[in-house]
């Protein structure tokens, strides 16, 4: 009888215990499609293994930081974080604050300015240099205000800045300006381009589905040199743009996730899953496609994903050794 007692209320305690460790977690949301897959990859793994409440909160970089580093609850989570673009990010909240903690697993990223392969074969459009050009500038002229255009990215993107900072150094401003419009804008208007065999030129990486949909070329550049690769975000200085230059290849990305540290007391399974975390692009770029160009519901693929892999999950959650 006593021993069931005690059983009882052994039962009573930890269970008191969990639901005081389960916050609801705050996925962040930011813009770029692999971002939005994984921040629900991140989230039903948390409420369909993890048995957590999950939200979710659309945001650019510097405000999911921001409300990680303060630890509320705001926002607990950046699914998917480039480094070294988001390096001023993670320098502060990572290394100097010790507020925000990264996942061990990771994947390769890449990036670059692709054009589509007809304007490989029909025009010779193989280097970033090939862009710095007269023919160029009359190639990519979409609008017929006599310069040709390059889309750099969406607003709010570290990588923006970076690719900014490249279209000028590498003399490619001068024949085509650097645009900003929203992914799903340009992309809407990229297929225009495409189904037309017009010249575009627009900021690319890997994983994504783009790789997928087009016949598309990362054009040439010289190999990564960081002694010419000096790169200043917003965020560092007000005259950042001025006070950056970039003049060589991009490095090999590192994409990793965040979460606040602060989770390791709110919610102790979830930040154990969130520092395990390891996906591998492939895998993404398989996802960002059914999502975005086959046109299928997110939450419906990350569920048959998740399904299907259940060992790769299991790993996460350190049921086992993937």
């Amino acid at each position: 009888m006593k021993k069931g007692m005690l059983t009882a209320a052994l039962t009573l305690t930890l269970g008191a215990t969990t639901a005081i460790a389960q916050d609801k977690v705050m996925v962040g949301e930011p813009s770029w499609p692999g971002a939005k897959i994984m921040s629900r990859v991140i989230g039903q793994v948390i409420e369909t293994r993890l048995g957590g409440e999950v939200g979710y909160a659309p945001g650019a970089n510097a405000v999911i930081f921001a409300a990680m580093d303060g630890g509320r609850g705001d926002i607990d989570v950046h699914p998917d974080v480039w480094l070294p673009n988001q390096s001023s990010f993670t320098d502060e909240y990572v290394d100097q604050k010790g507020t925000v903690a990264l996942s061990s697993g990771s994947y390769e990223g890449r990036a670059g300015i692709c054009v589509p392969n007809y304007m490989v074969e029909d025009h010779n459009i193989r280097s970033i240099y090939d862009l710095a050009t007269p023919m160029a500038q009359e190639l990519f002229d979409s609008d017929g205000d006599g310069m040709g255009e390059v889309w750099v990215g969406a607003s709010g993107w570290a990588s923006t800045n970076t690719f900014k900072v490249r279209v000028r150094d590498y003399g490619i401003e001068t024949f085509l300006t650097p645009t900003t419009e929203d992914e799903t804008v340009f992309y809407s208007r990229l297929k225009d381009q495409v189904d037309q065999q017009k010249g575009a030129a627009f900021y690319c990486y890997a994983p994504h589905y783009v790789h997928a949909l087009y016949d598309v070329t990362i054009l040439e550049e010289p190999e990564h040199d960081a002694t010419t690769y000096k790169m200043v975000q917003p965020d560092q200085d007000a005259d950042w743009f001025n006070k950056s230059h970039i003049s060589t290849g991009e490095p090999v990305k590192t994409v990793t996730v965040a979460h606040s540290k602060s989770l390791e007391q709110r919610n102790p399974a979830a930040a154990s899953f969130l520092a395990n975390i390891d996906m591998d692009a492939g895998e993404l770029s398989g996802l960002t496609y059914e999502v975005v160009v086959k046109g299928r519901d997110t939450d419906e693929v990350v569920a048959e994903w998740i399904a299907a892999n259940g060992d790769t999950v299991d790993s996460w959650l350190g049921l086992t050794t993937n």
